[in-house]
């Protein structure tokens, strides 16, 4: 699994990710990618999802414009439902903003 961190804006995607995402998918007769949006508990749940999701869709666009074909990438949102750090409710923080790429 590879993860990608937020500050508050969607980032670029780094370039030795990139390598390491194509290098898995290489290793691959048929590759599935998944793309999981993730954030911290500052906002309501359901701006949260919404944001989860847009990040999703950001890294899969980005993705596409590499050269991946859209339809074998899977996005979804998890907003705060998924901490990598449990924290309390309104606590910021900036590892639990995050994309997750997974290849099978």
């Amino acid at each position: 699994m590879f993860q990608l961190l937020f500050q508050c804006q969607l980032l670029q995607l780094q370039q030795q990710v990139v390598q390491q995402i194509f290098a898995e998918i290489a290793r691959r007769p048929a590759p599935e990618i998944v793309v999981i949006g993730h954030t911290d508990r500052v906002g309501s749940v359901a701006a949260n999802d919404a944001l989860s999701l847009r990040r999703a869709q950001k890294v899969r666009d980005d993705l596409v414009k590499l050269g991946i074909a859209a339809d074998r990438i899977e996005v979804a949102g998890r907003g705060e439902r998924e901490p990598l750090v449990p924290t309390a409710d309104e606590v910021a923080e900036p590892r639990n903003r995050r994309v997750e790429i997974s290849v099978r």
